[in-house]
């Protein structure tokens, strides 16, 4: 009986557990009905098509059918309406909201066409569809996400990367004396140090900006900086020029990627209010970087006694501690990438959903943490990503050996880039590249062109004014007398000197002409800008001396004797004003530039982009004018700070539509286009302007207006973003 009554149970019981299937199973029909009418026999209803008519398997592997059943109700009720779509996947015990639902890649039909069979123009539509979404959807979870101690934090971290491209202009100018004199450069080579330089950083732009668009913002950067703070040290210890001009190149190949990269990175964690403001703020790094490198130019390069020496193949002289001291922005700047995430922008652009949420996250977080809010959720559960086409790359079946699979694979990034660039002059930005070209090229060449002549004009104003105070003395005759002073800025012609003795003494810009020397001794002679011409030197000693024979200039030297004579070139910075002087110039023009950043970051927003680039461009070809009234040092260094303030808006302006006009998977590389071609255009203005310096006046007032006029014009026909989201 007791067997009969527990058989009797199991089956009741039995009976009643497939009752609550066949209703739970009736739910699911309608509901499944339900999901097809509303999304048209996608692949997710086709599934669950699928399992409708597996129903027997399903349960048979999910272990539901043919066990003995639960004592409970519960278990069944937790699992009801769940189904093999609801699967846990990688990633969804952080929170990650699934993006793998319902992509089977089965085919039924009605649904919409796999993309193994549409054409590359198909797929293209959809991307850029799927790209207009995305852009309106990122925009909303910026500002979500609230602008605060994430945003500030990498301010910090890519203003300290723009402070380091500041600072490598500006070493140029600065190293420039010091290192040709100390390794003893010829006029003849004297030009290559700036000129090698900005070929890397033209060079560096294009590579390091379409290398951002392919491998992402912060990789890209973090690379281009070890590159150029690498580089920067080992130029500091290398004797040779040849060398010295080697690491100088790469260094400016690797800091050439910083302003392209720089502004991408940190325009897509913005939202569209605050873009133009704060990365106009960001800009004022640049400014400090030249403020930073003309302040310790001042400080330690004038130091003749900072340096040491191994033996005499071995120099180190303070502008090598300068070079060293000026490459610490970059390695703060590598050190502090290293703690900042991906561009979430990016990472959605190449398909990288869940990096993407997981980083937006953060930055939710950490902004809300700050604000003092970290009970508030972030509500995004689903993000647009593009659709990804796959590029079709032929690679040679000759790939065995590990330098031609490097090759292969730096082929192919490269011919990427390439493809990307090519595409910055397709429909719909083929038009805003053009006249971007424009804009870029004439700010540049007016800009750089100007910031070379003006102190060139100073120094060539400052030579003329020394110059005119030459001391002149004729037919001289001194004998039995002792120089033991310095001679600075005289010319003494047709002298006699008898049994005179020059000791420990200091020849600066002295000439003697047709001059004799008799029975004299020069011990312990320093001397600079000084030459000897058709002279006659009789019974002379020179000990301890740095007169060597290019210094006697078609001079006669009769039963004379050299003991100890210091060859090579020598650095002195004692007494030398000149060189305080063009630190303090430039230290001056550069802090000039804050009024000017300041305006800009306040304005950007409220009177807009284009207003502020044509009218700064067209005032700063205005001001050019008032350069026919710098007469003297003091009148040009004014106008030289003047001409700063006002172009530093238009170039403020100017990065922030050349970020806004790009789309994401072409926005570094089309910056970085621009700034080579910023660096083409500012060699062209150096060459220019600086073989006009004491010629002529007119012609470099005209150019420079006009082409800053120009692109000024060209700059108010390119469309206003300020409304715009990111593409």
């Amino acid at each position: 009986m007791e067997e009969t009554y527990k058989d009797r149970t199991s089956l009741v019981k039995g009976a009643k557990d497939i009752a609550k299937e066949v209703k739970r199973q009736a739910v699911k029909k309608v509901n499944k009905a339900v999901d097809k009418a509303q999304d048209g026999y996608t692949q997710r209803s086709y599934n669950r098509f699928q399992d409708e008519e597996d129903d027997d398997d399903y349960y048979v592997q999910g272990g539901n059918y043919g066990v003995e059943a639960n004592d409970d109700e519960g278990s069944s009720e937790a699992t009801e309406g769940h189904d093999e779509d609801d699967e846990i996947y990688e990633g969804e015990y952080q929170g990650i909201p699934n993006m793998g639902q319902g992509k089977d890649g089965m085919v039924a039909l009605g649904q919409p066409m796999c993309d193994e069979y549409k054409d590359r123009h198909e797929l293209e539509t959809e991307r850029k569809a799927d790209e207009e979404e995305l852009a309106q959807q990122y925009e909303l979870i910026i500002q979500e996400c609230g602008h605060g101690r994430f945003q500030w934090a990498l301010f910090f971290v890519l203003g300290m990367a723009l402070m380091a491209d500041g600072v490598e202009v500006f070493v140029v100018g600065f190293v420039l004396p010091s290192a040709e004199t100390d390794m003893c450069i010829p006029n003849s080579g004297s030009g290559w140090l700036g000129d090698i330089v900005y070929l890397g950083m033209m060079v560096g732009a294009f590579f390091w900006g379409g290398l951002a668009d392919k491998v992402g913002r912060r990789q890209s950067l973090l690379i281009c900086m070890s590159v150029n703070g690498f580089f920067a040290f080992l130029s500091s210890f290398v004797q040779g020029y040849g060398f010295f001009l080697f690491c100088r190149l790469f260094s400016g190949f690797g800091i050439g990627g910083a302003v392209p990269t720089v502004f991408s990175y940190f325009s897509e964690v913005l939202a569209r209010e605050k873009r133009g403001e704060h990365l106009s703020w960001l800009c004022m790094f640049w400014m400090i970087g030249g403020i930073y490198a003309s302040a310790m130019a001042w400080a330690i390069i004038p130091h003749y006694g900072w340096s040491f020496s191994m033996g005499s193949a071995y120099q180190f002289h303070s502008w090598r501690v300068f070079v060293i001291v000026c490459a610490l922005p970059c390695v703060s700047s590598v050190v502090a990438l290293t703690f900042m995430p991906e561009s979430p922008r990016f990472l959605l652009e190449v398909g990288k959903h869940d990096e993407a949420w997981m980083i937006l996250k953060q930055i939710h977080d950490t902004n809300m943490r700050a604000r003092g809010q970290p009970e508030k959720v972030f509500t995004v559960n689903r993000i647009k990503t593009p659709k990804q086409i796959d590029e079709l790359i032929e690679i040679e079946s000759d790939t065995g050996t590990w330098y031609r699979r490097c090759f292969v694979r730096i082929r192919t990034e490269l011919y990427g880039i390439w493809l990307t660039f090519m595409r910055c002059f397709n429909y719909p930005v083929k038009d805003n590249t053009i006249k971007l070209t424009a804009v870029w090229f004439t700010l540049s060449f007016g800009y750089y062109g100007l910031s070379v002549w003006f102190p060139d004009v100073i120094k060539h104003l400052q030579s003329d004014e020394y110059a005119s105070r030459v001391k002149h003395f004729h037919n001289e005759e001194v004998s039995h007398f002792v120089f033991n002073f310095t001679l600075e800025n005289q010319i003494h012609s047709n002298g006699e000197y008898i049994n005179d003795r020059f000791i420990m003494m200091k020849f600066k810009s002295v000439t003697f002409e047709d001059s004799l020397f008799k029975n004299c001794v020069f011990e312990d002679i320093t001397s600079l800008n000084t030459y000897f011409r058709n002279c006659t030197f009789v019974n002379t000693t020179f000990y301890n001396t740095d007169l060597e024979p290019y210094k006697f200039v078609n001079s006669e030297l009769i039963n004379c004797t050299f003991f100890h004579i210091r060859t090579g070139c020598q650095i002195s910075f004692d007494d030398d004003y000149s060189a305080y002087w063009i630190y303090f110039v430039n230290f001056l023009g550069t802090l000039a530039v804050l009024p000017g950043n300041i305006v800009s970051a306040l304005l950007m927003d409220r009177i807009g982009r284009l207003t502020m680039l044509g009218g700064s461009m067209v005032l700063s070809g205005i001001s050019c004018f008032f350069l026919w009234f710098g007469t003297s040092e003091s009148m040009m260094i004014g106008m030289l700070c003047l001409y700063n303030g006002l172009t530093i808006s238009a170039w403020n302006s100017l990065d922030v539509i050349t970020v806004e006009l790009y789309p994401t998977d072409r926005r570094a590389t089309g910056f970085g286009f621009l700034n080579a071609l910023c660096k083409a255009a500012a060699v062209l203005g150096n060459l220019i302007f600086g073989s006009l310096v004491g010629i002529t006046k007119a012609i470099p007032i005209l150019l420079a207006s006009t082409v800053l006029v120009c692109g000024g014009l060209v700059g108010l026909r390119l469309p206003d973003t300020r409304t715009q989201v990111l593409m």
